[in-house]
């Protein structure tokens, strides 16, 4: 029994690993996109070609939770304060792309013999684009936050969240046509508003409590499932009452945009949400059928490149209208000509309701799919002519992300509540990183943006901004964590100065060899200002004592940098046992020797002394 289970599922996984593995890296070989290697791979191993996999509607029901993964990372990113300065672009452009497209495709279809409801469906199928693949390609571009990738974002956002009332429209546009009863369309209507309501109560005042005892539990792994079962079950929830998985996923992602968890669960999502939104592609890739598309081979030959010509062609006036240059304008268009991923979803559901005949839903399920192959092409054609052409190059603005740039703080115990207080009186940017749960709660008071997650982890930095950070400073008090993020952050965020939190003469060495910009000692620092005030009491003017500590301080800093240099910590076992020894050692000579008031000092005093390096806190 167990190796006919095996038998069931292994064969499937080793193709598709294998169709990734090498059709990925040949076609980025080439200076094309990821998604374009994913859909080729489907196409090959399809039913349509070397039938490896046969069945690529089953395959794509699997497929589909990598779109669900990714509109909920979409959803978190649509925090309230972020949505209200995007309206104009959400609610503006993506209405006038959506609407437009659809009305110019849906008038096509019916001067082909469609019904108006058909036309309808084939029109908004058609209108909608691939999130998936335009996020995908931005952010091989690394440009999210290009003003063009910026608009393109919200017109994509407008898209997802206008499947819901799309997903509604279609079974009222069947009840107009005979096709179903107005009053259970009315009842499913209802039962979908029920749904989103007690998602919306559920993410409200359910989930952050929830997450924040599991965070206390300690559990990392915990916390991940946690993370699939909210996801999961509010796609799952969307679903059975006829709406798409997709739009249960999407409104949980927007209900915990703004909670403390939300890039801790980013990170955990993220390497699910890869592996199967590839499959999607391939998925969609093995859904082309190629006798379908030799028989209308004229129709689609010509249909598929004057839909990506005519959406590039809307978006790109909607957006010229309205601001963006004219290489902004059409790079946006471009990255929007794909049928979106949604088509995959409306298309067959109109084919149930009646609205469209098999054949009329295959063909244009064919012809989503293709401009999914022939979008990518054509957005990287139209990148590099305008990178050819730099009077044509997109306009940036200057200073992007505002004046001060940002700065992430990993760690907020009482070192880093410290430094977040001189962040706040000049009112910096910052983002705070911490795992105690009890921290980030106490933190909410301070006004940054302060989540859950550990700080020594790739994927939670890159999910908290690092790659757009001008400055990240480590806070940890755990030494060995502290040096691991340094590591990380040094050879991931090039961009970034970092600044470290460090605890002794060893640890500032070791964040020295390893590239750390600027780093304190917290005992040190506070130590010389004990001195300074002293000083002052024992009769020095403010001024000497200042002097005097800054004298310290930059001799101590001479040594730390020749000891440095001399490698003291390339043997270790000369900082254990026998040999030299990191020991307080003066920073200037002694005017006389120490002297022992007691027995018991002078017989320690006499001690025989090891071979020693001086150091100090």
């Amino acid at each position: 029994m167990a190796d006919a289970s095996h038998a069931s599922f292994l064969p499937p996984i080793l193709t598709f690993c294998a169709g990734a593995v090498v059709a990925v890296p040949l076609f980025r070989r080439f200076g094309l996109s990821a998604v374009l290697g994913y859909l080729a791979a489907g196409v090959v191993i399809g039913p349509s070609v070397l039938k490896v996999i046969s069945d690529a509607d089953s395959i794509r029901g699997i497929a589909e939770i990598g779109v669900v993964l990714l509109l909920f990372i979409v959803g978190l990113e649509l925090q309230p304060s972020r949505l209200i300065a995007m309206r104009k672009d959400i609610f503006g452009a993506g209405s006038a792309q959506l609407g437009l497209t659809a009305l110019l495709v849906g008038g096509v279809a019916m001067l082909l013999g469609l019904s108006w409801q058909g036309a309808l469906a084939v029109g908004i199928a058609m209108g909608l684009s691939a999130t998936a693949i335009a996020l995908q390609l931005l952010e091989e571009r690394g440009d999210q936050d290009e003003h063009y990738g910026r608009r393109t974002f919200s017109i994509l956002l407008f898209q997802d969240m206008a499947i819901a009332p799309i997903l509604a429209l279609l079974p009222l546009a069947a009840s107009a046509s005979g096709g179903g009863d107005a009053g259970k369309a009315a009842l499913a209507v209802g039962l979908a508003l029920a749904a989103i309501a007690a998602v919306v109560l559920a993410g409200r005042y359910v989930l952050n409590p929830v997450f924040r005892l599991l965070a206390k539990a300690g559990a990392r792994e915990v916390m991940t499932a946690a993370a699939l079962l909210v996801v999961l079950g509010s796609a799952v929830l969307m679903e059975h009452v006829g709406l798409s998985m997709a739009l249960g996923a999407f409104l949980a992602g927007v209900l915990l945009a703004e909670s403390n968890f939300r890039h801790e669960l980013e990170a955990d999502i993220e390497p699910f949400r890869g592996v199967l939104l590839g499959l999607f592609f391939m998925a969609v890739g093995m859904s082309i059928d190629l006798k379908l598309v030799a028989a209308n081979w004229l129709l689609l030959a010509l249909a598929a490149p004057a839909l990506v010509l005519l959406k590039i062609a809307v978006a790109a006036g909607i957006l010229r209208a309205s601001c963006s240059s004219t290489a902004e304008a059409i790079r946006a268009g471009a990255l929007l000509s794909p049928a979106g991923e949604f088509s995959f979803v409306l298309l067959p559901l109109a084919g149930s309701l009646a609205l469209l005949t098999p054949e009329h839903a295959a063909i244009a399920t064919a012809l989503a799919a293709l401009t999914m192959l022939i979008g990518p092409v054509v957005a990287k054609l139209i990148d590099a002519q305008l990178a050819r052409n730099p009077a044509a190059a997109p306009t940036i603005d200057e200073d992007f992300n505002g004046a001060g740039g940002s700065v992430v703080i990993i760690g907020f115990g009482r070192f880093g509540q410290v430094v977040t207080q001189t962040m706040l009186t000049q009112r910096i940017d910052v983002t705070v990183i911490d795992k105690d749960v009890d921290r980030i709660k106490s933190a909410a008071r301070f006004g940054f943006k302060i989540y859950y997650g550990d700080g020594t982890r790739l994927d939670v930095l890159r999910a908290a901004g690092a790659g757009k950070a001008r400055l990240i400073a480590v806070c940890v008090d755990d030494r060995d964590a502290a040096k691991r993020i340094t590591e990380i952050v040094k050879q991931e965020f090039p961009q970034a100065r970092v600044h470290v939190r460090v605890f002794d003469r060893v640890h500032a060495i070791e964040l020295m060899g390893i590239g750390a910009d600027r780093f304190v000692r917290e005992t040190f620092e506070s130590a010389l200002h004990f001195g300074r005030i002293t000083l002052e009491t024992l009769g020095l003017s403010p001024d000497e004592a200042a002097g005097i500590v800054a004298d310290v301080r930059k001799r101590d800093l001479q040594r730390l940098e020749a000891q440095a240099t001399d490698g003291i910590l390339a043997r270790p076992d000369l900082l254990r046992g026998t040999g030299i020894t990191l020991l307080p050692e003066p920073l200037v000579k002694p005017q006389k020797a120490g002297t022992a008031l007691n027995e018991e000092t002078r017989a320690a005093v006499e001690q025989t002394q090891p071979q020693t390096a001086g150091a100090g806190s």
